[in-house]
């Protein structure tokens, strides 16, 4: 029998707006570790990706790993894979930017590693997959793409024919993919060393020719307990042995995907559906569906979902995470528009390279990390955004449009300046869905509501359950390492967190009963006398080259928010006081992601809490303070009050 050719690959990333500490960290524990191991025993060749904001960082911190990496690749030992620059999601970019984020790529690596550094291969984000990629790829000059086994096994293909290079196209163009080894993804580094030895030595006898593993790096060393089991207990030392028994055998042979598409035979040709893999089809559902869905999961049992049946057991595609978080996409409509307005001003080069940024994709989801949920991370892609406005709009009058700027199907105002930009909805009763100064680069409005999440209901059913035994292999014990989802699987929640009333933004306007306390207030559970908070209401528009205007009116209620050309804004609220109990407050919230001074006419007694979610880490669960909740508080038979915001740079 010919060797199993094997590809061994590792992709180190870290996103835009990670705290130093964190790279710090993954390097010392993670990144020059493993490749020392690997050096030492000389496992070669490997594949490797290194995500664009790793490069810059690794570039301006550690120029001696990269300078070994570049060693490694000019001996054909090492192959980099290429993708976009700044790590996004491809398939949520406009075309063009798809193209322009993999140049990006190529330039990089090819002026810091040389030209033979890559063998035109792609390591695609997330694995999320959609047809017409491959038309845009291929213009990009990528050769090939790595994508799951999974992308394969929903539409039908057999598992034993996923090991070889298969070719799929679209507008005529080619480009060949990859399959993942899913099987692979689990046993390493998570199960003894003999076990992924004798796996491979089941598919070559079963007449494999190639078998893949690609995956994140970051968990030889960086997932939870991970760095101990990896290293200090002598997981990959064991490892390296038995792949160099496998090798000095003739049992495997170690390769590069460039050098599997020209050797193995190609598997024939293939027409892949939207697709990612199967934890993340999970997370893009909808609470209810993701419940279900997981309880589908655990009726069916490991077993079944392992065989070809588990396979046409789905979730939702990654693009569903802009309707489960509206947080999310105003941040990627933002990003459309900008991009589309850089390229009709010309594309000048920093607006351009802080779009590019703005689309690392980390932010814009949630799963088993906190993306979404983690405002450095999200704080950063608004940093961005206003680093490419403020260039845009350098000079700039002040302006509205209105423009369904979310994409939903309803009209926004969008006010911008040389200084500033703010979108009112009149859908939400006028609310402040963005209100970005771009001289500190900060929305205040980008705070993420507290919403109510499937693994909260799924933490409660395990913390019922907790006397259950662990599952082999997800105790940390001898026979193994927890995994990042063995330990998803195995949080625990006493009570359910707080979930809002409403969506969070700037000035949702609400009458409170009388007795109402702040405690009961922040939990969220109470029923105001009235609310505005998703009322559509008529909204006129006035400009003048000092200000805009915008009046808004529904049942008992006007709201007149005064925008500044310097960016201060005014509310003067009127309401109907006679439609309301005399002993009500009239409460309009202010949600704050970063501090700001109010001022209260009448003079108001203002409360205040932190806004804190719950939210899935890989540590287990995390409570993360979002923001602030500020809400001055009117009597109301008063019938009016303003509140001003002045500017400050």
């Amino acid at each position: 029998m010919d060797p199993l050719r094997f590809v061994f690959g590792v992709h180190f990333h870290q996103p835009v707006g990670n705290f130093d500490h964190v790279f710090e960290q993954h390097v010392r524990d993670v990144y020059r570790p493993l490749l020392e191991r690997l050096a030492e025993r000389e496992f070669f060749p490997i594949a490797l990706h290194i995500s664009g904001p790793l490069l810059e960082w690794l570039e301006a911190h550690e120029a001696a790993l990269l300078d070994r990496i570049a060693g490694l690749a000019g001996d054909g030992r090492l192959e980099l894979l290429l993708s976009g620059l700044y790590e996004p999601v491809l398939a949520s970019l406009p075309r063009e930017d798809r193209v322009e984020q993999i140049r990006w790529m190529r330039e990089a690596v090819e002026r810091r590693f040389g030209a033979k550094a890559h063998g035109g291969g792609l390591w695609l984000t997330e694995r999320v997959w959609e047809p017409e990629l491959a038309a845009d790829l291929a213009l990009a000059g990528v050769r090939y793409a790595l994508v799951d086994d999974r992308h394969f096994l929903v539409s039908g293909f057999a598992g034993d024919r996923l090991h070889a290079p298969f070719w799929t196209e679209s507008d005529g163009k080619r480009v060949a993919l990859f399959p993942i080894d899913e099987r692979l993804r689990y046993l390493i580094p998570f199960q003894p060393p003999a076990d992924i030895a004798a796996y491979l030595r089941q598919l070559r006898e079963r007449g494999a020719p190639l078998a893949v593993f690609v995956d994140d790096g970051e968990k030889f060393g960086g997932w939870p307990g991970t760095k101990e089991w990896v290293y200090d207990r002598g997981w990959l030392a064991q490892f390296l042995d038995a792949m160099g028994a496998l090798v000095a055998s003739g049992e495997i042979r170690l390769t590069t995907p460039a050098t599997a598409l020209a050797e193995v035979p190609s598997g024939g040709l293939a027409y892949l559906p939207t697709a990612s893999y199967r934890e993340m089809e999970g997370w893009a559902l909808p609470p209810d569906a993701a419940l279900r869905l997981a309880r589908l999961e655990r009726d069916l049992g490991e077993e079944r979902l392992a065989g070809p049946d588990g396979a046409l057991v789905r979730g939702a595609h990654w693009r569903n995470f802009f309707v489960r978080y509206p947080e999310s996409n105003r941040m990627h409509k933002k990003m459309q528009a900008l991009s589309a307005l850089c390229r009709r001003a010309g594309e000048p080069a920093a607006a351009r390279r802080a779009i590019g940024r703005a689309q690392c994709n980390d932010a814009y989801w949630h799963g088993v990390f906190g993306g979404l949920y983690l405002p450095h991370l999200r704080h950063a892609i608004w940093h961005q955004l206003a680093l490419a406005e403020g260039e845009l709009r350098r000079g700039a009058p002040l302006a509205v449009e209105r423009v369904d700027l979310d994409g939903d199907g309803f009209e926004e105002i969008w006010i911008h300046a040389a200084g500033f930009s703010a979108v009112v909805s009149p859908r939400r009763g006028g609310v402040i869905e963005e209100y970005t100064r771009f001289g500190n680069g900060v929305n205040y409005a980008a705070v993420v509501t507290r919403r109510f999440e499937a693994y909260h209901a799924l933490a409660r059913e395990e913390a019922a359950q907790a006397a259950a035994p662990v599952p082999d292999g997800a105790d940390g014990g001898e026979s193994g390492a927890p995994s990042i989802h063995d330990i998803e699987k195995r949080v625990r929640l006493d009570r359910l967190p707080p979930v809002d009333r409403d969506g969070r933004a700037l000035f949702v306007d609400r009458v409170l009963p009388a007795d109402l306390t702040l405690d009961v207030y922040a939990s969220g559970e109470y029923e105001p006398v009235v609310s505005w908070a998703a009322e559509p209401v008529a909204a006129e528009v006035r400009a003048t080259g000092e200000a805009v205007e915008v009046t808004c009116r529904a049942l008992g209620l006007e709201k007149r928010l005064r925008f500044a050309a310097g960016g201060g804004l005014t509310v003067t609220y009127r309401w109907d006081a006679a439609r309301l109990p005399a002993t009500a407050w009239f409460a309009p919230e202010i949600s704050l992601a970063h501090p700001l001074e109010l001022m209260c006419a009448p003079e108001a007694d203002v409360w205040s809490f932190p806004i804190a979610t719950v939210s899935k880490s890989e540590r287990g669960l995390d409570e993360t303070v979002q923001g602030r909740s500020l809400t001055p508080r009117w009597p109301a038979a008063l019938g009016e009050a303003r509140i001003e915001i002045p500017w400050t740079r």
